[in-house]
């Protein structure tokens, strides 16, 4: 199996077909599964798959066992599959992680060996419709991030975006119309091998114990091919805005998390009001509680949206005028999370017995993460208090460890000794 240069090859192959897609909408590709079992995508592929780690699916193979056996000869063995048709892939194994409310969220996990199938035909298609997706779609696309929809939303808010549609899909991913996503996909790809690819993965069922279940609707979340289907599914969404919503609002989308922001209230209920009927058209519903419009015009209403709560507050100048300005600072939510990871990290009975050291170094790549993610001009206060909270949990891992009755003393002496040995923080350089 040769696999030199696979990254570069991989990149000019996709540019390649970026470009001829870009050069007329209406062409389909009838040649692309001969890409997908190519030396070079399938090493890429499972560098990718290697990379995101995951555990093992229905068939217990995990990334470890695969290295062992090796690389090059399990990635022969599936090229073998593809070329002579015979690759079938497993059922995904559902998991249900836990939510913050309490609920759960069910969690596809495929085979290590569908996750690898499902990555090289990802490099091989999504180019063709990268070349059709809008500008307001920032989610799970090449060069695009959560931190640039942030910025759009920002900009949006503060240019007379006094009225904002918060759109919950009601159950996206478990509702999606296979048939309607086929149509979709079919609109660009002609090559009845990739079709074929594509229908096994959303026919292929969900274990759940020992329970197998097939159904005619949605895509599993946790494959790696869902993203992609998702953004060619709501691809229709921002297509229909772009032509009838403009005058409404800025949509601004993040896979199935949407935003609209409007001038006015007329028309942010317009704006709510095309979104559920081109939902309709989608067979998708928006959630009746989780939707709402959000005045932004005083400040007393705000928010969330990748994480972060947006709102209006005033602000003061050098020269001592004062304007208002969208702040966007983490959620509730998001803080809850950084602060049971901190936890979980640090306080936990188990690490009574670790070196401070230790906890400093697993901690540090969590905080420099959050950081590169949440911070911005408007939030100093926000991490302060992450900041502080951080260093509280360290107070209490120390006089529980040296059993001090009161959890909070020598929070002092804590707190200096963790950023002399190199603890990080969320706040300033």
């Amino acid at each position: 199996m040769k696999t030199n240069n696979s990254k570069e090859k991989v990149r000019q192959l996709q540019n390649k077909l970026y470009l001829t897609a870009k050069k007329c909408d209406s062409r389909r590709f009838h040649t692309l599964y001969d890409k997908v079992y190519r030396d070079d995508i399938l090493f890429e592929a499972w560098k990718r798959v290697k990379a995101n780690k995951g555990s093992s699916g229905v068939d217990g193979i995990e990334i470890e066992d695969i290295e062992e056996m090796g690389i090059e000869k399990y990635l022969s063995e599936i090229k073998s599959e593809l070329r002579e048709g015979e690759y079938k892939p497993s059922p995904v194994k559902r998991v249900m992680i836990p939510k913050g409310d309490g609920s759960e969220r069910p969690l596809g996990i495929p085979t290590v060996k569908d996750r690898i199938v499902q990555m090289a035909t990802k490099i091989a298609i999504e180019p063709v419709f990268e070349a059709d997706f809008r500008d307001c779609s920032y989610g799970f696309r090449p060069k695009r991030s959560a931190k640039q929809a942030l910025e759009k939303v920002r900009k949006a808010c503060n240019n007379k975006g006094y009225y904002v549609v918060d759109a919950d899909i009601e159950k996206f991913f478990d509702n999606v119309n296979q048939d309607k996503l086929m149509v979709l996909v079919e609109q660009r790809i002609s090559d009845r091998r990739i079709l074929k690819l594509i229908r096994q993965w959303l026919k292929s069922g969900v274990l759940y114990g020992n329970i197998l279940t097939i159904s005619e609707l949605g895509t599993s979340q946790g494959s790696v091919i869902s993203p992609l289907l998702a953004n060619i599914y709501l691809n229709t969404l921002d297509r229909l805005w772009e032509k009838y919503g403009l005058t409404h609002g800025i949509l601004v989308r993040y896979a199935d998390d949407t935003v609209i922001i409007c001038k006015n209230k007329k028309s942010a209920k317009h704006a709510w009001n095309l979104l559920r009927y081109i939902m309709g058209k989608l067979d998708l519903k928006l959630h009746p509680v989780k939707t709402k419009i959000v005045s932004m015009w005083d400040g007393k209403e705000g928010f969330d949206f990748l994480g972060m709560h947006h709102r209006r507050m005033t602000t003061e100048t050098s020269k001592g005028q004062l304007y208002k300005e969208t702040y966007q600072y983490p959620s509730r939510k998001a803080m809850k999370r950084m602060k049971a990871e901190v936890k979980r990290n640090v306080n936990s009975r188990s690490l009574l017995v670790a070196k401070e050291e230790d906890l400093i170094k697993n901690l540090n790549p969590k905080i420099t993460g959050w950081k590169n993610y949440y911070s911005t001009k408007t939030n100093a206060k926000w991490m302060q208090a992450i900041d502080w909270y951080i260093v509280c949990t360290f107070t209490r891992w120390y006089n529980k460890k040296h059993q001090r009755r009161n959890r909070m003393s020598k929070v002092g002496f804590v707190r200096n000794s963790i950023y002399e040995k190199g603890l990080r923080k969320m706040a300033g350089a």
